[in-house]
């Protein structure tokens, strides 16, 4: 009888030991915690490729920030450039219990800046928050909302459209009526272009459904075609395209998925950068940064990409010194 109390001493004993190492191993100061998965709701606006080279971009600025597959949740939708359905979706993923929601293009961050005045928003590719109603400052947000801006090089593009078609007089702004960023593009870019002794005249189109009516009316009217970072628009690049077949007007887009597509050329904004520094910052909300105190960073220069082919095509001479200051060059 003493030797099984003594046995039961001895196993007690033991498993307090084991405890008592345990715990101070899970408590000893330094010691690495688990840490939480991080969920991150993103709303893109719509399928394009410069959209979608923002949000690998976001993926992969996150990653950079200790963000990798394992320690993030990214929860995506797409409302595919209906409305009604980023409303809807906005709501979705405020309630899904993300820790920060990301809107890609102006009409998803506006979506989401509706759905919540608490929930951290993230603005991707929005080029005017200010106008868009979204921030009240670039430096001091004030709100629940920040971002990455892609401010649009107009000024460059004008120097560019001078330079490749110097003959060119009348230039006209193709947009999306819907899209408060485009607006306050054209009222720039035609700033610069009055400045510089050009004439713009503006064509709005409600939805894709005009495009390719507005085209076959403005191409009577202009010298060439520039379109600012509209996402209506470039989802429909095509269409601008081939309604502009038989006209063959020069056209100067905002984004380099639309130059190969059939621009002649423009200045843009690394749009995959753009995304980086979109990660980035939503690593710094996730470690507690809040966006009331965090700068609008805003992309306002870019470089140069060149649809050589085309320009070919169109009997227009590139000269050698904008081709060699040139960030692409597409044969």
């Amino acid at each position: 009888m003493k030797n099984k109390r003594l046995i039961g001493i001895i196993v007690g004993l033991a498993v307090l030991v084991v405890a008592s190492l345990i715990y101070s191993s899970m408590n000893k100061p330094g010691a690495k915690e688990e840490q939480k998965v991080a969920k991150v709701g993103v709303l893109q606006f719509v399928s394009h490729p410069s959209l979608d080279l923002i949000y690998q971009g976001i993926q992969d600025g996150l990653a950079e920030e200790g963000y990798k597959d394992d320690q993030v949740k990214i929860d995506f939708m797409n409302s595919e450039g209906d409305q009604s359905k980023v409303a809807t979706m906005s709501k979705q993923l405020v309630a899904n219990g993300n820790d920060v929601v990301v809107g890609i293009a102006t009409p998803a961050a506006q979506g989401l800046a509706s759905a919540t005045k608490d929930l951290p928003v993230i603005m991707a590719a929005v080029t005017d928050p200010i106008g868009a109603n979204l921030v009240k400052d670039l430096k001091k947000p004030g709100g629940n909302i920040t971002g990455v801006s892609d401010h649009n090089p107009a000024e460059q593009q004008v120097e560019l459209i001078k330079a490749l078609t110097p003959d060119v007089k009348t230039i006209g702004a193709l947009y999306s009526s819907s899209e408060d960023n485009s607006k306050s593009q054209v009222e720039e870019f035609k700033a610069y272009a009055e400045k510089a002794g050009l004439k713009v005249e503006t064509f709005a189109v409600p939805s894709t459904n005009e495009i390719a009516s507005t085209v076959n009316v403005m191409t009577s009217k202009v010298d060439a075609i520039w379109v600012p970072i509209d996402n209506t628009i470039a989802s429909a690049f095509p269409t601008v395209v081939s309604s502009n077949q038989t006209a063959k007007k020069p056209i100067y887009p905002s984004a380099t998925a639309m130059v190969e597509a059939g621009g002649l050329a423009s200045v843009v904004v690394d749009q995959h950068d753009l995304g980086v520094a979109t990660g980035k910052m939503i690593a710094k909300v996730l470690k507690g940064e809040k966006p009331a105190d965090t700068p609008v960073n805003v992309f306002s220069t870019g470089k140069s990409v060149i649809n050589k082919k085309l320009a070919q095509e169109l009997g227009i001479t590139i000269p050698e010194s904008v081709l060699k200051e040139a960030g692409q060059v597409i044969e």
